[in-house]
């Protein structure tokens, strides 16, 4: 199983992004071989518009199942949802807290959207 995190990081000591949509990096773990990856969302950074949609696609491209993230817009979260990958948000946090609160079930999950469109 894979859950991504947002991050400006580049390792499980980086903070987690507040942003969903307009995250630097994601970073995906792997739960079953503790491995992860970095995938680059410089492109959403800047973007006038679509910066939720086209970052949900990748989270869900990059096989996750789970995200943790700060906030996530209403876009986002049907794109996120509607692929079957839940949503939890946490403070800003190391990665590594964000992701023992996780096995811990100590996250708190998402039922919809808490910030409005565009939020930055």
């Amino acid at each position: 199983m894979k859950i991504a995190f947002t991050t400006s990081g580049a390792d499980m000591d980086a903070p987690l992004d507040a942003r969903f949509g307009r995250a630097a990096k994601f970073l995906v773990y792997d739960l079953d071989n503790g491995t992860f990856e970095l995938l680059d969302n410089q492109q959403n950074l800047n973007a006038a518009q679509g910066a939720g949609i086209q970052s949900a696609q990748t989270v869900v491209g990059s096989g996750a199942t789970a995200l943790v993230t700060g906030h996530c817009g209403p876009k986002a979260f049907r794109v996120l949802s509607a692929a079957g990958v839940k949503v939890y948000t946490a403070e800003a946090v190391p990665l590594s807290e964000a992701l023992r609160m996780y096995r811990e079930g100590t996250l708190s999950p998402l039922e919809s959207a808490d910030v409005e469109g565009h939020w930055v």
